[in-house]
C-alpha cells in the first residue's frame, strides 16, 4: 500500500503555510505538475511549477473544475478565493518542495535502491535489471526516462511498502543538479555506465562531469563500473566520499575486476560472453550483438550477481532479454484509423504515459486499447487488473480488447465496451480488423504477445519510404524559440505547407497540447482539416480565396486581409450570412517593405474607415513580414521595416476601442530582433529543427529524417549505362542499388547523375544515373550492403540543408515538396 498523506502532513514536510478550506482531510494519493493530466481526483495534489517558459498557476482553476482540491503553489492568487473546497500551500520554490517531499518519502523505506547515471544506456539498463529481476523482487522504477530535477521526484513518489526493490535513474545537464538527485534517490547500490558528450557543453571538461555524476553515490555501500573506462576509475579514485564504498568492477582487460570478461563470441543474431566470477567461469547469452547492448547487459550481470541472484537463474533469463522500445510511434492505419505503436513492453506506468499520449490525438473521437496481459510480478493480480480497469475509464478509453489468460479473468471490471481473447493468434483468427474504423487506436502489450503482427495489419499500407517526425525534437525547438521570448508574448505557429511537410493535424494535435496560442495556415482548406481533427486553437489563414470565405467563417478561422478586393469579397459574404452573431476576426497585413502582399502606407487611412464601419469586423491582430531578418547585411532594411510597422500599425492599434495585437517577427527575428516582438511573434521553420540563422543551430534539434531501403543489388560491368536516357556510365566494375524514391516522393529530380549523395550504412552512395519518377539509383560499389538495408535520405547525421545545398535550393522547398505517399511515422520517447 502506499505511505498515507493528509494536506497537514505534506504541508509540515515541507515547511509550507496552509490557506484555504480546512475542512478537508483526505489522504493523498499521487502528485500532478501537469494539468493535461486525464486521471484526476480530490485525491490528487497540484504542484504549480514554474518555468521560464510555463507558469503551473494558470492553470489551477482548469484543475479545480476538474475536480482537484489540493494545490502547492508560490503564489496566491486572489480570485481562488471563490474555491471554497480548495485548500492550497504556499511555499517558496513549489519545484523545491515537490523535492523536499520525495526525500521524506524515500526516507521511510529500507530496501535496496539501485541508482543509475551515466551518458548512454540508463533507461535500458534499469528495464533490462526489471526484466531479470522481477521475477525475485517486487519492484518500482522509474517510468521511461522520469532522470531529471522533476522526473526523479516524481519516480520516487511511486514507492510502496510492499516493494521490496527500486531502480532509478539520474539525469544531469550541468553542476550542481546532482546534489539534489542524491538525496532524493539514496541509492544503496550504484552504478555508472559510461561517459560520453551527452550535456557536456554545461561543463568545462569531462572530469567535472564526472565528479558531478559520482555524487549521486554519496551515501551508497556498493558501486559498479567497469574498470577499462579509465576516465571512471580515475574519478572515482578523487572522490573522497567514495572511499569506504565496496567497488564492483568488471573488466575485458584486467583479471583483478569483479567480473573478468574472458571472451565474447558474437553470432548473427546473439552474443554468447564468458566471464570468471569468484574464481569460477560463468556464462551468459544475449540476443542482441552490438557493442552498447554487450555493456548494457553486462552492468545487468554485475548488479544480479551482486544482488545475490543465482547465476542459472541470470543466464536464463538474459536469453530472453528484449529490446526496449524507446519510442511510441503514430502511424495512419486503415478505414481512417490512427494508429498509436507502443507494443514492445507493458506495465502500468508506461501504459498511463501511451493513454496520455493517445488523448493528446484529437482527430479521432473513438479510442480503443488492444491490451496484453501485464506480465509483472504483483501479489495481488486482481487489484492490478482493477487499477488498470480504473485508469482505462478515467482516460477515456471506449473500447478495450483484452488479450492474455490473466486479464480475461477480470473483463468485470472494465466498465467500457470490451472485448478478451486467450491470445494473440486466437485473436488474429477470429476478430473483424475491418471493424475498426475512424477511430485512435493504442496497441500496448508485452513483447512476448507478437503486437507486432496486430500493428502491421492495422497500418495502412505505404512504400518502403519513410519520413520519420520526432515529437519530442518538436516540442524542444518549441520550447527553444518560447524561452527567447516575453512571457506576455503569444506564439503563432506557421503549420501551412501540411506543416512544412511534416503533417498538418499531427503536428497541430502536439501544438495545441504543449499550449500554442495560434495557429497559422496557407489556404482554408488546411485549416479546415484542422478543425476536422478536432484543433481548437485560433488559426489564421494567410491566403483566403474567395471561393473559401463562407466555410471559414462556418469553420471559425480567421482571414488574413491584405486588400481592399479580399475585404469587399469578405464584407459580400458576411452580409449573406444571416446567421451570424459575432464580429468575424481578421488580420490586417502591411506591406513595409516585403512587396508580396499587404497594404501600403497611403492606404491606412481608408482602411481604418472601411473596417470601422462595419460592425462585423473585429481586427485580432496587425502584421507584416520582414524580409531578410536571418541577413545581417541586411540589418538596416529590416530596422526600417521594424519602424514603419512601428508607426503604421500604432495608427491602427490606437483607431479601435478594443486591444488590437501586433507581430513581424519570424523564426530569424525572434532571434535577431527580440525588441520588436510586440504582442505575439511568428515560429516557422525553426519549429522543424531548421536554423535560419547560426547561433541557433546548436540549440535545436533534428525533428525530421527521411529513409527509405534497398529494394534490389545488382553487380554491372565497366562502361554500362544506368537509367533513363543513359546519362551515367560506370568507370569500373560497379554494385548498383535500387531505392525506392524518386521525384514523385520529392527527391529533386537535379541530385541525379552523381550531383546527390545518399546514405547506406553511414557510408556515402552517389545518385547514379537520371533519378525517376518513384525510383533511384546509387552507386553501392565498396560498401558492405545487401537488399533490404536502411538508406538514409537526411536525418540528424546528415542534415537536410546538405541535400538542399546540393539541389541548389533551401530546406523549406526539399520538406514541403516530400510527396504524401511517403508514410509519415510520428514518434515520442
Amino acid at each position: 500500500m502506499q505511505q498515507q498523506y493528509t494536506i497537514s502532513h505534506i504541508a509540515n514536510i515541507i515547511g509550507g503555510e496552509l490557506l484555504g478550506n480546512t475542512q478537508h482531510h483526505v489522504a493523498i494519493q499521487d502528485i500532478i505538475t501537469d494539468s493535461r493530466q486525464q486521471l484526476v481526483s480530490q485525491k490528487n495534489i497540484f504542484f504549480a511549477l514554474v518555468s521560464k517558459r510555463n507558469d503551473g498557476h494558470n492553470y489551477v482553476e482548469a484543475l479545480y473544475e476538474k475536480g482537484v482540491r489540493y494545490f502547492v503553489v508560490s503564489a496566491y492568487r486572489p480570485n481562488w478565493d471563490k474555491f471554497s473546497e480548495a485548500r492550497f500551500i504556499r511555499v517558496n520554490d513549489t519545484l523545491e518542495a515537490l523535492q523536499t517531499l520525495s526525500v521524506w518519502h524515500r526516507n521511510q523505506f529500507e530496501i535496496p535502491v539501485v541508482g543509475i547515471t551515466g551518458s548512454n544506456g540508463k533507461t535500458v539498463v534499469k528495464e533490462w535489471l526489471f526484466q531479470i529481476l522481477e521475477p525475485d523482487f517486487q519492484i518500482v522504477r522509474s517510468p521511461k526516462s522520469y532522470n531529471s530535477q522533476l522526473g526523479v521526484p516524481l519516480s520516487v513518489w511511486q514507492m510502496k511498502t510492499s516493494n521490496r526493490l527500486a531502480i532509478f535513474e539520474a539525469g544531469i545537464s550541468m553542476p550542481g543538479e546532482m546534489q539534489k538527485l542524491q538525496k532524493i534517490i539514496r541509492p544503496t547500490i550504484g552504478l555508472i555506465t559510461n561517459i560520453g558528450t551527452a550535456h557536456g557543453e554545461n561543463f568545462s571538461k569531462v572530469e567535472q562531469k564526472i565528479d558531478e555524476k559520482l555524487k549521486l553515490f554519496k551515501e551508497s555501500e556498493k558501486l559498479v563500473y567497469c574498470f577499462d573506462d579509465k576516465r571512471i576509475h580515475s574519478g572515482i579514485q578523487r572522490a573522497d566520499f567514495l572511499k569506504n564504498t565496496q567497488l564492483f568492477t568488471w573488466s575485458k582487460q584486467s583479471k583483478a575486476a569483479n567480473l573478468y570478461i574472458r571472451s565474447q563470441q558474437v553470432s548473427s543474431q546473439q552474443t554468447t560472453i564468458e566471464a570468471i566470477y569468484k574464481q569460477k567461469t560463468i556464462q551468459i547469452t544475449i540476443p542482441f550483438t552490438d557493442e552498447a547492448s554487450i555493456e548494457n547487459a553486462i552492468h545487468c550481470w554485475s548488479i544480479a550477481l551482486l544482488l545475490g541472484v543465482s547465476e542459472q537463474a541470470i543466464a536464463e533469463r538474459m536469453k530472453n532479454l528484449t529490446g526496449i522500445a524507446m519510442r511510441l510511434e503514430l502511424k495512419a492505419g486503415i478505414n481512417n484509423c490512427t494508429i498509436i505503436d507502443d507494443s514492445y513492453n507493458s506495465d502500468i506506468n508506461s501504459l498511463a504515459i501511451a493513454l496520455d499520449f493517445m488523448n493528446q490525438q484529437q482527430q479521432h473521437k473513438y479510442k480503443t486499447l488492444i491490451l496484453s496481459d501485464m506480465l509483472q510480478n504483483e501479489n495481488n493480480e486482481s487489484a492490478l487488473y482493477n487499477h488498470i480497469a480504473r485508469l482505462v475509464s478515467a482516460k477515456g478509453v471506449d473500447f478495450i480488447i483484452g488479450i492474455g489468460e490473466s486479464i480475461g479473468k477480470y473483463s468485470d471490471y472494465f466498465a467500457v465496451k470490451k472485448l478478451f481473447y486467450q491470445n494473440t493468434e486466437s485473436f488474429l483468427s477470429e476478430f473483424q480488423i475491418e471493424s475498426l474504423h475512424d477511430q485512435t487506436i493504442l496497441l500496448k502489450g508485452s513483447r512476448v504477445f507478437e503486437f507486432e503482427r496486430i500493428s502491421s495489419l492495422l497500418q495502412e499500407k505505404a512504400h518502403e519510404t519513410v519520413l520519420e517526425i520526432n515529437l519530442n525534437s518538436l516540442v524542444h525547438n518549441l520550447n527553444y524559440y518560447r524561452s527567447k521570448i516575453n512571457t506576455e508574448t503569444k506564439l503563432m505557429v506557421l503549420v501551412k505547407a501540411f506543416g512544412y511537410g511534416s503533417g498538418g493535424f499531427e503536428i497541430a494535435n502536439v501544438l495545441q497540447f504543449h499550449h500554442a496560442d495560434y495557429l497559422t495556415v496557407a489556404y482554408a482548406d488546411e485549416g479546415i482539416e484542422l478543425r476536422q481533427a478536432g484543433i481548437k486553437l485560433p488559426i489564421m489563414v494567410m491566403n483566403p480565396e474567395e471561393s473559401a470565405l463562407e466555410a471559414m467563417i462556418y469553420n471559425q478561422l480567421e482571414p488574413e486581409i491584405f486588400s481592399f478586393r479580399i475585404l469587399e469579397k469578405l464584407e459580400q459574404t458576411l452580409s449573406q450570412i444571416a446567421s451570424i452573431e459575432q464580429p468575424i476576426k481578421i488580420h490586417l497585413k502591411l506591406d513595409t517593405g516585403m512587396h508580396r502582399l499587404g497594404f501600403d502606407e497611403n492606404q491606412i487611412d481608408l482602411l481604418i474607415n472601411r473596417v470601422k464601419a462595419n460592425p462585423m469586423l473585429h481586427v485580432q491582430s496587425v502584421f507584416s513580414h520582414l524580409a531578410a531578418s536571418d541577413n545581417p547585411e541586411h540589418d538596416t532594411f529590416t530596422k526600417t521595416q521594424i519602424a514603419l510597422f512601428e508607426r503604421l500599425s500604432k495608427k491602427i492599434v490606437q483607431s479601435f476601442s478594443y486591444p488590437v495585437m501586433r507581430h513581424i517577427l519570424n523564426t530569424g527575428g525572434i532571434s535577431r530582433f527580440a525588441e520588436a516582438q510586440y504582442e505575439m511573434v511568428r515560429l516557422g521553420i525553426g519549429l522543424y529543427g531548421v536554423a535560419p540563422i547560426p547561433s541557433d543551430k546548436n540549440y535545436l534539434e533534428t525533428v525530421v529524417s527521411l529513409k527509405s531501403t534497398l529494394s534490389q543489388i545488382k553487380k554491372i560491368d565497366t562502361n554500362e549505362s544506368v537509367g533513363y536516357n543513359r546519362q551515367s556510365y560506370t568507370k569500373r566494375a560497379s554494385v548498383i542499388g535500387v531505392v525506392p524514391i524518386g521525384y514523385a516522393d520529392g527527391l529533386p529530380r537535379s541530385l541525379g547523375n552523381g550531383k546527390g549523395t545518399l546514405w547506406v550504412n553511414n557510408m556515402p552512395a552517389p545518385i547514379i544515373g537520371n533519378i525517376c519518377m518513384d525510383m533511384c539509383m546509387i552507386d553501392l560499389t565498396g560498401i558492405e550492403a545487401k537488399e533490404g538495408d536502411l538508406v538514409i535520405v537526411f536525418n540528424k547525421t546528415h542534415p537536410i540543408e546538405a541535400i538542399a545545398e546540393a539541389s541548389e535550393t533551401i530546406p523549406y522547398e526539399i520538406l514541403t515538396r516530400i510527396s504524401r505517399r511517403v508514410k509519415r511515422v510520428y514518434f515520442q520517447e
